[in-house]
């Protein structure tokens, strides 16, 4: 059974879970899907066609699943997705999407810090930090295990490749590969994320094979054309090297210098 301030406002035909917390102030809306456990303190607002997974924590204030603030957004029923044990802090604002072919996606135990943005038809995968006042134009896809510094800010279709690293106050304009570190307006690479790959139990020959590859987009004097056709004729190509090549070849706005 779920536990609902009565100054709440819940819509009788949206969907709720079991052992949710709907605490004082918060508007639910019709088409809205929560699943088990989820907790919103207080003024949390969650709107539109959205679902939600179980076990998530909105902190006061939060805003989520509103209309898209594309121009060209016309009405249309379109989605925001969220998955399992995410943290939405204090004034969060997470839109859903501006076009039906392509929900707003969030994965599973990602922090979104106060006053982050989620623009429409964004796609986060899982275990994603985002410090405070982080936003997010529409259409960025960010892979799993990122972590994002304060009041950065990234142009809309950028791609941030696992396990990088954005130093706060980054304007982000091109993708960012996997694996890399680095901060600035514009965003620039300043190495690799080697820390945060052995916090995360990566071996040393795991991370020597992804400085290998990083030295060849970014130390060999190549372009990123030559070093990628280089780079499909190495011997013994690893995992993570795949992974850095795959980004590459996936790049619509060119990686980051």
């Amino acid at each position: 059974m779920s536990e609902i301030h009565k100054t709440a406002i819940v819509d009788p035909k949206a969907t709720i879970g079991e052992n949710c917390k709907i605490g004082p102030y918060c508007i639910i809306s019709k088409d809205v899907k929560l699943g088990s456990n989820n907790n919103l303190t207080s003024n949390v607002v969650i709107d539109g066609n959205t679902t939600i997974g179980n076990g998530n924590n909105f902190f006061h204030s939060s805003v989520i699943g509103t209309d898209s603030q594309d121009l060209k957004y016309k009405g249309d029923p379109t989605k925001l997705i969220i998955g399992n044990n995410n943290t939405f802090r204090e004034f969060c604002t997470v839109n859903k999407s501006a076009t039906m072919d392509e929900p707003t996606q969030i994965g599973n135990n990602c922090l979104l810090m106060a006053y982050t943005h989620v623009a429409h038809n964004c796609i986060l995968g899982n275990h994603i930090i985002m410090a405070n006042a982080v936003n997010l134009a529409g259409h960025i896809h960010i892979h799993d295990n990122v972590i994002i510094g304060g009041m950065v800010a990234m142009h809309q279709f950028v791609k941030i490749g696992t396990f990088s690293f954005i130093g706060g106050k980054s304007g982000v304009k091109k993708d960012v590969p996997p694996y890399v570190r680095g901060e600035g307006f514009p965003f620039v690479t300043a190495g690799l994320n080697t820390v945060g790959l052995r916090r995360s139990g990566f071996s040393k020959s795991q991370i020597k094979s992804i400085k290998d590859i990083y030295k060849l987009f970014y130390h060999s004097g190549l372009n990123v054309t030559d070093a990628f056709k280089k780079a499909k004729k190495l011997d013994n190509i690893s995992k993570e090297q795949q992974v850095f090549m795959n980004f590459v070849q996936d790049s619509d706005r060119g990686i980051c210098k």
